[in-house]
């Protein structure tokens, strides 16, 4: 079993760490000034410190009862690291940079309208959302570029939200759509992929109980350039099926487009689960670079969630659906 969360634990960073970071301490990343100059390259002084809402959450966040045992033995990333080094294209192709692009995007007022093969479409807004209930889960994140953190991230299951739409009995997918504006998101015409933003989940992978919502991280409201207000978080797959700042979500019953399928279908599967043994073209997926640490470390089936989702996929050749 995972150890648990206490709600008094969800705190700012400073006070965090002192109550959970180090507590394996045989666990804790390289340190010296090897994992220093690592630590300068993916935090240049250039990128200010991301500011927090003036308009916190108001919800109380709860332990989570979902066995995120897979990323407990492993030290969060500080929030600067994951506020810090980000793709979001809209904004910028440059990872440092995102944050100073996005600053400024408005993200008040917000809805998610959910419909499609459902019983009950509707418009949810922002509030709505975080009154579902608040939760803390630290999960593994992996990008397919190679490169990878560990996120205390806070939200709500995704199945919570499709339960009171109630899906129809021959809905087998879930489409995303990210919000995109050009005057808010003028990198979007330099992109070099189709916008808005589009991902998919089957079903069932989108119930599955480590399937997130997230609205924020480390105690704090999203920041923009990890996807405000809302975004997925699906931790068993790569981060770009994570799709950032959600409007819309179609319950279907046809393999929804994703973005990244579309712009090179022989270099992103529908799928996208993290696999070692299926390099990407350009991107060895054998090993990974922690944010932070100075050497690399193998990467994990399933990003280390085989215990819990293995099954979903019981009977499939995972070389052939990537």
């Amino acid at each position: 079993m995972s150890q648990q969360l206490k709600p008094s634990e969800i705190t700012p960073e400073d006070v965090y760490k002192n109550r959970r970071l180090f507590m394996r301490a045989g666990l804790v990343a390289a340190t010296g000034a090897a994992t220093a100059g690592v630590y300068r390259y993916f935090n240049p002084a250039v990128v200010p410190e991301p500011l927090a809402s003036s308009e916190p959450i108001q919800t109380v966040v709860s332990p989570s009862p979902t066995d995120t045992a897979a990323a407990m033995a492993d030290k969060p990333n500080t929030f600067a690291q994951i506020t810090r080094y980000n793709n979001f294209y809209e904004f910028s192709t440059n990872k440092t940079a995102v944050a100073v692009e996005a600053s400024e995007f408005v993200t008040q007022p917000w809805s998610i309208e959910v419909g499609g093969m459902v019983a009950k479409p509707r418009a949810f807004g922002l509030e709505e959302l975080l009154a579902l209930g608040q939760e803390e889960r630290i999960y593994r994140f992996r990008c397919v570029e190679g490169w990878s953190m560990v996120i205390p991230w806070m939200g709500f299951p995704l199945a919570k939200l499709l339960e009171l739409v109630e899906p129809q009995s021959g809905a087998s997918y879930v489409a995303f759509e990210s919000y995109y504006d050009k005057r808010q998101m003028p990198n979007g015409r330099f992109a070099g992929i189709e916008l808005p933003y589009v991902e998919g989940l089957r079903l069932d992978e989108a119930v599955h109980p480590l399937t997130l919502l997230a609205t924020g991280l480390y105690g704090q409201p999203m920041p923009n350039q990890n996807g405000a207000p809302i975004r997925l978080v699906v931790p068993w797959k790569y981060g770009f099926k994570s799709i950032k700042s959600i409007v819309k979500i179609t319950l279907t019953n046809q393999v929804p487009p994703t973005t990244w399928n579309k712009a090179a279908p022989n270099e992103y599967g529908f799928y996208s689960n993290v696999n070692p043994t299926v390099d990407h073209p350009r991107w060895s997926q054998a090993d990974e670079q922690r944010i932070g640490e100075f050497s690399r470390r193998p990467t994990l089936m399933f990003n280390g969630y085989a215990d819990e989702v293995a099954s979903l996929y019981r009977g499939m050749d995972l070389k052939a659906f990537f």
